[in-house]
């Protein structure tokens, strides 16, 4: 195999798409904070792409691409500070990843997975979280959570690769079919997310003040975002410019529009108005459910994945709403439930023709294998992410403390912890303290603000 201009060119075009996808997530997760927590928000997810960045190409990547060291479980350091990872192509044992691209390359596409993955999580201690802790749990969980799932899911010789088949040792390999993430990105968020919330708990004031979007138009923004880089993400998976990657295009879009219009239709007839919040996030759901499913299923089978994922999701965030339970912007409901529902419609509505693997036929195809591989890998990566998570953030709680004071918390993560604000105006429409605003402790700020209220 030789390098090939047209899929080095689409693999550069798909990793800047999905590079794109997390400060599309920034404003996605910022319009739906309130207006004193927008900035730490967005920072939350910019600055997620400076830790991992740094990770991955220092020892991440190796570990979860390098040859395998036994019982498909991690890779080694081989390419450590990406040592032997060139513009020529390689892969781990003679194997090959991509399609005529180069294999620095095929790491910076990786890079793009592994930056978004822990982003994703922000979303469910959005508005509580001290900024220094945040880092530290980031860079951690990067490497202990998601290098390792991604060892399982994506490497060639990782015990849940959909190539495990081709691997050294076939015995360990269970063939879950994830196209671009749906196990490995979003299961693996989805229950991160249940932990972080039970570990930092209610926001204060939690059932009893209004804490809706505070920029619908900013949610808006960051789910188009989201939707346009989402067709790297997807079909960048297929490793070149292929009729794979075809079909995950067009998959991606049938899914994310069908979800997003009946995420629209039963909130209309539940709650008496089409939300548009709800239809950004049935979207979102949408492309979360058909990425593990997009370069596997044929096009009507994506439009039933969407449709499903749609009603799937609106269900889960209205019962986390009754239940109580404060994941700040539905990480759970979203990613978690989205994440599930694809996989098993992955291992439903599979069919071989698409992806032209023998053994990738789902249920409808009469192989259900493919089925019970998928619930193998949802029980694992969820038990593990969920147990790793859960013990980091205990850890950093009883050490260092990972949630800001209720006074911080009342003033708003901007302040507190960047010392900037977004609007010179409070909720209320109230103005603000004028001038740049320098670190100072809360109660000298409060007396600020309060001045400042005053003589304006």
């Amino acid at each position: 195999m030789e390098l090939n201009s047209g899929n080095i060119a689409w693999m550069l075009t798909a990793s800047a798409l999905v590079l794109f996808m997390t400060p599309g997530l920034g404003f996605f997760y910022g319009g739906l904070t309130r207006n004193k927590n927008v900035l730490a928000t967005i920072m939350q997810s910019f600055i997620t792409t400076g830790v991992v960045a740094i990770i991955w190409v220092v020892v991440g990547y190796s570990l979860a691409f390098g040859p395998d060291q036994g019982r498909g479980l991690i890779g080694n350091f081989d390419w450590a500070f990406l040592s032997g990872v060139g513009a020529e192509m390689g892969g781990p044992n003679g194997a090959v990843y991509g399609i005529g691209i180069p294999h620095l390359l095929f790491m910076a596409f990786q890079l793009m997975f592994a930056i978004i993955t822990p982003a994703l999580i922000t979303g469910a201690f959005a508005e509580r979280a001290k900024f220094g802790p945040f880092l530290v749990f980031t860079a951690a969980w990067a490497l202990l959570v998601y290098v390792p799932v991604a060892h399982w899911v994506f490497a060639y010789d990782g015990w849940l690769s959909a190539f495990a088949t081709n691997a050294d040792t076939p015995d360990i390999g269970l063939n879950s079919l994830d196209f671009a993430g749906g196990l490995a990105i979003h299961v693996n968020a989805g229950f991160a997310a249940i932990a972080a919330v039970l570990v930092f708990g209610k926001r204060k004031g939690y059932g009893s003040e209004s804490m809706e979007p505070h920029d619908i138009t900013m949610v808006v923004l960051g789910g188009a975002i989201l939707w346009f880089g989402w067709f790297g993400f997807n079909a960048g998976s297929a490793g070149g410019a292929t009729p794979q990657a075809v079909y995950a295009f067009v998959n991606t879009a049938l899914a994310a529009a069908t979800a997003a219009l009946f995420w629209t239709l039963i909130n209309w007839w539940a709650g008496g108005k089409p939300s548009v919040v709800g239809g950004v996030s049935g979207a979102v759901a949408g492309l979360v459910a058909v990425t593990p499913a997009s370069g596997y299923v044929e096009p009507m089978s994506a439009i039933l994945i969407g449709g499903v994922a749609g009603v799937l999701c609106y269900g889960a965030v209205r019962l986390r709403a009754r239940i109580g339970f404060d994941d700040s912007l539905d990480v759970v409901g979203v990613h978690g439930v989205g994440g599930i529902w694809g996989a098993v419609a992955t291992g439903i509505f599979a069919d071989a023709s698409v992806s032209g693997l023998p053994y990738a036929d789902g249920v409808i195809n009469g192989n259900w294998n493919r089925l019970t591989d998928s619930l193998v890998g949802v029980g694992v990566i969820g038990a593990y992410s969920f147990i790793v998570t859960f013990v980091l953030l205990k850890v950093l709680d009883l050490t260092v403390g990972i949630r800001v004071s209720a006074e911080e918390e009342e003033l708003g993560l901007d302040v507190t912890q960047h010392g900037e604000r977004a609007y010179t105006q409070d909720e209320g429409g109230v103005p603000m303290a004028p001038g740049p605003i320098l670190p100072a402790p809360p109660a000298t700020y409060a007396a600020s603000l309060e001045k400042g209220a005053a003589t304006s």
